[in-house]
């Protein structure tokens, strides 16, 4: 059937929509796909010359993790020169393994997860393309350009047999390799668990439980509550005016340093000023020759209260005062610190002998009291707690938590507004022609239309819902959530939700809706012809992400490596607003984190709209492929130069993310019934149910048999924690641990070549045998295999002091933080040091200094000498 006679006059092609009066409108034109690529390919091209170019200067923005002295030398990235393409000899020779030992685990578990989605978008293509792509080409429709490749060609109900035979292939793929990799991280995460470098750190042996009761905060009743295996504990009550006063005072420190930089910065113009007049040889003028005048001129004052009855104060003298009436207020405060009454709004740490005991532990019935000593959580860093959040009482924390989750389903609900204009906006030819106020969109140039509708929606989608993430996070942070990781791991499965819902249903839906719709009424009158319309129309929605793979896999990716936004951030406070030593210290020194439950969801989302077009249109999985190899190698780049991550999961993001990638494949199942249900093609319908069936039962076994595994250590493995040499036995109680798998065996008697074994043979054996690669002593073995020192060195050890004070709120245990001024040729800084000190506040201007210009310095390749930097306790 012709387009024009499904139209109707109506359908007249006008002005600049001439280039689509080929082919029905809202289909998947070649020129649309180009009209993106063009200028999103050029733009990537910009990015990355500029950042080849600027990338040496700027070593604290593109490279800081070769060289930032806070770093120890021995987790740096290897780094011998500093040409312009030095980072790529780096990359081709730092495997992704380096991660592991020199950064976090997740780091790695990233990188991971980034080449899984694309493994499977490349078999993805090499199942559907030679068969699906010519079977739909034949299919007999009308379709043109690159719809005449997708499920909506064919018209011939035959060829149906051949997407439910490649999806039983492709999603049988898809769900073992799923299986394969949650084995596979099972025992990677034990392995690495059970380390010695892991299992030694305190947090390892630590478990935090919230809503304690008054007797569990006792030191007597540890083993009451805790068992035997229990060591020590660290109560944690309400402190809010504890540590109200603590914040203040950080505070006033700051705006100390400040006031006295601000003093320090006009006494040396001033010093200059009559230097030169008097023509000093050194160019220098001491400070106690300037006029008292001029000295209480330059020194900064401020009104302390808004009243205007107050006048103005000396700043500096005021704020010291200040301190020191905190200080003691703080003082007395910790004094008469005590537990009291808690009404179970309360919390514990409880430190174990070994990581197992601990383990069981947080799996054992603590109490009979309902809420008592739940949730618990284990691995968790002092760094990483929300202290505020952990004294809530139990009734408070679920009505706060329901809160939560209904603000965050309302956010996902209300978003489908705008994503659905973004979808609308992307068939605007088909607007343009039926909605009447919009007509004047026909008039404009074909190229103008191509941007329209292929290029503006798939970026207002991307920067959309990059601030998503953040909603969310701080919606968790503020009702209750205890620490940074449960926080992120929430945002994770809440934002899956999001870009599954938002970002590919309701776009795709409202994408084909647009064509669909009017069409839809006037066939209402001939319900036979409905279905073939649906068939023909809806998976024409391929058009979006066609589009959006190419954005995201060019400007983005590029954009990850120039990194535009940090750079101009950091050049304007660094020139603008940052005055003093302390402010310079900390903009430099802070490396970019990374938020796993942002960027997990998006790529698993990437690889559910890849897998749920795979047998509608194949196309996808080859935009798909490109868009995600070019994300992998900027985010490597990041990983081994830029990023330090701050929170780490230990897997538990990754084990999610394998999780939600069989929301691709069940879609794509729902999608496959419903065009065979409505082509009426029973034999392919059949099939299909069947396999979604079979998906069903493989996902509830698989949860049901792994899920202990991901969130507990088996028993026997959590023996060998109090042990430190035996650790033997495997992982999921294999008996043929250490045997050779039945492929290699094969291998072995078709007395294959040695190099063919090893490069071809024993990977494959890897892959589809994982309970002998994927075991607990095979995966301690893979540890030990990238760096001989790993599971020898790095055995941390901790003093008493340092594990007196690990749990405790930094409200009890923190000091008044060093005064850090910038020495100055006049002698300044050294008087306010002098007043600090008789006043009992810690001062220093050793490594900054004012350099000619009166431009504050520090010694950026001497942090050892800053005096407000400490090496880190790693807990």
């Amino acid at each position: 059937m012709e387009f024009q006679s499904i139209m109707g006059p109506s359908s007249e092609v006008h002005g600049g929509l001439g280039t689509m009066e080929a082919k029905p409108k809202g289909s998947a034109s070649l020129a649309a796909v180009v009209s993106a690529f063009v200028p999103t390919w050029v733009t990537g091209l910009i990015f990355v010359a500029v950042f080849i170019a600027i990338q040496r200067r700027y070593p604290n923005i593109y490279a800081p993790r070769t060289y930032m002295g806070t770093i120890p030398e021995k987790d740096r990235t290897p780094s011998t020169s500093q040409s312009y393409f030095s980072w790529l000899h780096i990359m081709r020779k730092v495997p992704d393994k380096f991660m592991i030992y020199h950064q976090s685990l997740d780091a790695y578990l990233y990188l991971r997860f980034l080449r899984t989605i694309i493994f499977l978008c490349f078999v993805g293509c090499c199942i559907t393309w030679p068969i699906l792509m010519p079977v739909n080409a034949t299919g007999g429709g009308s379709s043109t350009q690159l719809d005449k490749i997708g499920i909506g060609n064919i018209k011939k109900k035959g060829h149906f047999y051949a997407h439910a035979i490649i999806a039983w292939v492709f999603f049988s793929f898809v769900m073992f390799t799923v299986a394969r990799e949650r084995l596979w991280l099972i025992g990677l995460r034990q392995a690495w668990t059970l380390s010695k470098p892991v299992a030694k750190h305190l947090s390892s042996r630590t478990v935090l439980f919230l809503s304690a009761p008054r007797d569990a905060l006792e030191e007597e009743n540890m083993h009451q509550f805790f068992g035997d295996g229990a060591v020590r504990i660290w109560p944690v009550v309400k402190t809010e005016d504890l540590e109200c006063l603590v914040s203040s005072r950080k505070s006033k420190v700051e705006h100390l340093e400040a006031a006295e930089m601000s003093l320090i910065r006009h006494a040396y113009k001033e010093g200059r000023r009559r230097a030169k007049k008097i023509q000093l040889q050194d160019g220098n003028f001491d400070y106690e020759a300037l006029p008292d005048a001029v000295k209480k001129s330059i020194r900064p004052r401020h009104k302390p209260h808004v009243s205007r009855l107050n006048g103005k104060v000396d700043s500096i003298e005021w704020l010291r005062e200040k301190i020191k009436e905190e200080e003691a207020e703080i003082e007395d405060a910790r004094k008469s610190y005590e537990i009291g009454h808690t009404n179970g709004a309360a919390a514990v740490f409880v430190e174990f002998n070994t990581c197992g005991e601990a383990q069981r532990a947080c799996q054992q019935v603590a109490t009979s009291d309902l809420f008592a000593l739940s949730p618990r959580y284990t691995d968790v860093a002092p760094n990483e707690v929300i202290w505020k959040n952990l004294t809530i009482p139990p009734a408070r924390r679920i009505s706060e938590e329901g809160t939560a989750l209904a603000i965050v389903i309302a956010t996902i609900v209300f978003w489908s507004i705008p994503s659905g204009i973004i979808g609308l906006i992307s068939n605007i030819g088909y607007l343009a022609d039926n909605v009447e106020w919009l007509s004047f969109l026909r008039n404009l140039p074909a190229p103008v239309i191509g941007l329209l509708s292929g290029l503006l929606p798939p970026l207002a989608t991307s920067y959309l819902s990059k601030i998503v993430p953040s909603i969310f996070r701080y919606i968790f942070k503020a009702f209750g959530s205890p620490t940074n990781t449960a926080t992120e791991l929430k945002v994770q499965k809440w934002y899956y939700v999001f870009q599954v819902t938002q970002v590919f249903l309701v776009t795709a839906v409202f994408s084909g809706a647009a064509a669909v719709s009017k069409e839809l009424m006037d066939r209402l009158k001939d319900p036979t012809s409905v279905p073939e319309l649906l068939a023909r129309q809806l998976p024409k929605a391929s058009n979006f992400y066609l589009t959006y793979f190419i954005i995201q896999g060019t400007t983005s990716a590029a954009d990850n490596l120039l990194n535009y936004s940090d750079l101009l951030s950091y050049l304007f406070y660094d020139y603008f607003f940052d005055k003093t030593p302390r402010q310079k210290f900390n903009r430099y020194t802070s490396l970019k984190g990374i938020a796993w439950g942002k960027l997990f969801p998006k790529f698993a989302n990437f690889a559910i709209i890849a897998i749920a077009y795979s047998c509608i249109a194949p196309l996808v999985l080859g935009f798909a492929f490109i868009g995600l190899s070019l994300y992998y190698f900027s985010y490597r780049y990041n990983l081994l130069f830029v990023i330090q991550p701050k929170i780490d999961t230990k897997g538990q993001a990754y084990t999610l993310a394998l999780q939600q990638l069989l929301t691709g494949v069940y879609i794509a199942e729902l999608s496959l019934i419903g065009l065979f249900g409505l082509r009426r093609a029973t034999g392919p319908s059949i099939i299909a149910g069947v396999l979604f069936i079979v998906t069903i039962l493989y996902n509830v076994l698989l949860n049901k048999y792994l899920a202990p595994l991901e969130s507990f250590l088996p028993a026997d493995l959590a023996a060998l924690s109090g042990r430190d040499g035996d650790e033997s036995t495997p992982l999921l109680s294999s008996a043929e641990e250490g045997h050779v798998s039945h492929i290699q065996r094969l291998g072995q008697e078709a007395h294959v070549p040695p190099g063919v074994a090893k490069h071809v043979v024993d990977p494959v054996a890897r892959f589809f045998e994982p309970r002998f690669s994927a075991s607990y002593q095979a995966m301690r073995t893979w540890l030990r295999d990238g760096d001989d020192a790993f599971d020898s060195e790095d055995i941390p050890e901790y003093s008493e002091e340092q594990l007196r004070t690990a749990y405790l709120n930094p409200a009890l245990t923190s000091q008044t933080p060093l005064v850090w001024l910038a020495r100055d040729p006049m002698g300044v800084s050294g008087k306010e040091i002098e007043e600090n000190e008789a006043l009992g506040l810690k001062a220093s201007d050793q490594g900054a200094w004012l350099d000619e210009k009166g431009r504050v310095k520090w010694a950026t390749e001497k942090i050892a000498e800053v005096p407000v930097w400490t090496q880190g306790v790693k807990y």
